[in-house]
């Protein structure tokens, strides 16, 4: 237990809606470690009190009078840097617009059309506050996000000096697979951009997202690569060199069709997944479809998914890579890796693509 307001999670609410600012006070506040300690009615007044309370988390809209969200996050990260979610509008302006948070810096959001009218409230609750406690939890976030801000701006330069002190095997890797969740947008567009055109491969993503958000990822990282982005379609046939990210609120499966070719199938099922895209479902169908020759990359993100799909991946004589504590925005789903003997390499976010370039594209 949070014994004093000093060690408490103190949170500022920044919502043009008074009965989202109200909303959002009462599911934060009905928690005993959480404190709200102020609430503004737009960009302006956000970034002020921003500056002045030096809140440990704030949540922020992002159509809003006077100064925009996104005109707020950058001034925050750039004057007084703070673990920020963002409430977002189910649309898909809505989801452009939180993946452009998530790169100016912002680690997660919730849906604003989810919030506090539906009958599942007490989940969206329950997800919400996980989300504050385990960003809060994550030690020296302040610092972090500064420093993987940095990264995009110096990988290029450092990658030609950066040395992997453990090496994985040159096998002929046919497929890279890849979970991810809390802090993901960010993280992806620090990994995918920098991967090699001459992998030669296919690249599966899964990242915990509603519909909608994955196309805006999608399209954004498309953008920035070398490699095709592109959010998967049912039923379509593999090519090398591309990226899949599989659609919000579905899972990502591929499935042998012939001896040399691949489809992909997306499906509600299961449909008791905890998570839906789940990183297990991908990994146990690529394990099935390409077996050892998968290597397999786990990411920053909340709970234990990929657990299971890494540890058959492992069983099966195939690899795994790890994102380290330091430069995960929530060191969950890798630490279950790492914490079960499973990851070959523990690796910083900038050395992810470097080993992947130097593994599958013989890249030095």
């Amino acid at each position: 237990m949070y014994n004093s307001l000093e060690e408490l999670i103190r949170v500022l609410i920044v919502d043009d809606s008074a009965f989202m600012r109200k909303s959002l006070s009462i599911l934060l506040e009905s928690d005993s470690q959480i404190k709200v300690i102020g609430t503004a009615r737009d960009g302006l007044d956000g970034y002020t009190q921003a500056m002045k309370l030096k809140p440990d988390l704030i949540t922020l809209d992002i159509e809003m009078p006077k100064m925009d969200g996104l005109t707020a996050l950058k001034k925050i990260m750039t004057d007084c840097p703070t673990p920020v979610i963002m409430v977002s509008s189910l649309t898909s302006e809505g989801a452009e617009a939180t993946i452009k948070a998530m790169e100016l810096g912002a680690v997660d959001f919730i849906p604003k059309e989810m919030s506090f009218v539906s009958v599942n409230i007490t989940k969206i609750k329950d997800d919400l506050i996980r989300k504050v406690k385990a960003i809060i939890k994550q030690n020296k976030l302040k610092n972090r996000i500064l420093r993987l801000q940095a990264v995009g701006n110096t990988a290029k330069k450092t990658a030609s000096v950066t040395s992997i002190t453990r090496d994985l095997p040159i096998i002929p890797y046919k497929v890279l697979a890849i979970g991810i969740s809390t802090g993901g947008p960010f993280a992806l567009q620090k990994v995918i951009p920098q991967i090699s055109d001459k992998i030669n491969c296919p690249v599966f993503v899964v990242q915990h997202m509603p519909p909608k958000f994955t196309k805006s990822l999608a399209d954004r990282l498309n953008g920035m690569s070398k490699l095709e982005v592109k959010e998967a379609d049912d039923g379509e046939l593999v090519k090398n060199n591309t990226v899949y990210i599989a659609p919000g609120g579905r899972h990502l499966k591929v499935n042998r069709y012939n001896q040399t070719g691949i489809r992909i199938e997306i499906s509600d099922e299961p449909k008791d997944s905890l998570n839906k895209p789940s990183v297990d479902v991908m990994l146990s169908s690529v394990n099935k479809a390409y077996g050892k020759y998968t290597l397999g990359v786990i990411m920053t993100g909340m709970g234990r998914d990929g657990l299971e799909g890494i540890t058959e991946l492992k069983n099966m004589g195939g690899h795994a890579i790890a994102q380290d504590e330091e430069s995960c925005v929530v060191y969950g789903m890798p630490k279950a890796i790492v914490d079960a003997g499973l990851a070959d390499l523990v690796l910083p976010i900038e050395k992810i693509p470097i080993t992947i370039n130097k593994v599958i594209a013989n890249e030095r």
